[in-house]
């Protein structure tokens, strides 16, 4: 489980009375967009027919846009899962990160778990490296992060680190 039991006001939007902005939405959706896009070939080498995983991230970026309703970016993003499902190591926690990518539109607080499956991903594609993947593809997702967001983002790390399989650090 990645998200808390009891949920961050700062990831629940304002029309739900939460402190969340729009943009700032937007920005998370896109970023957990990029940390997905970043280990995607660990799914697609695996699985190069199946399009459900990049569908979400085109979901999540599209939602951004206005392009498709919340619904749809949770859909495409339950797809992805789907596709997860007969999978181990890093094709199968890409397609995670994808399908969490993907239900940022839907709640906010799924960033995490984007970023999170994609640090798996890394560190299963490349048990050689181990730690040093790792470290490598936080330090990486870190990098991509808009200021806007930049503090909240590293909170919730800090904050949810332990239900995150450690992955941002210990």
């Amino acid at each position: 489980m990645i998200l808390p039991k009891v949920r961050d006001p700062r990831f629940i939007t304002v029309r739900r009375g939460g402190t969340l902005t729009d943009s700032d939405h937007h920005l998370l959706a896109l970023w957990a967009a990029s940390c997905a896009e970043h280990v995607l070939y660990c799914f697609e080498s695996e699985r190069p027919g199946d399009p459900r995983p990049r569908r979400a991230i085109e979901h999540a970026r599209a939602w951004v846009r206005g392009e498709v309703k919340m619904t749809q970016a949770h859909a495409a993003g339950a797809r992805a899962m789907a596709a997860a499902r007969d999978l181990r190591g890093a094709a199968r926690y890409a397609a995670y990160a994808a399908g969490q990518a993907a239900g940022v539109a839907h709640v906010a607080a799924h960033e995490l778990g984007a970023a999170a499956y994609a640090i798996k991903a890394a560190a299963a594609g490349a048990p050689e490296e181990g730690e040093a993947a790792r470290r490598l593809e936080c330090q990486w997702q870190r990098d991509q992060l808009p200021e806007a967001i930049r503090e909240l983002v590293l909170d919730d790390q800090r904050l949810r680190n332990g239900i995150c399989w450690s992955v941002f650090g210990r």
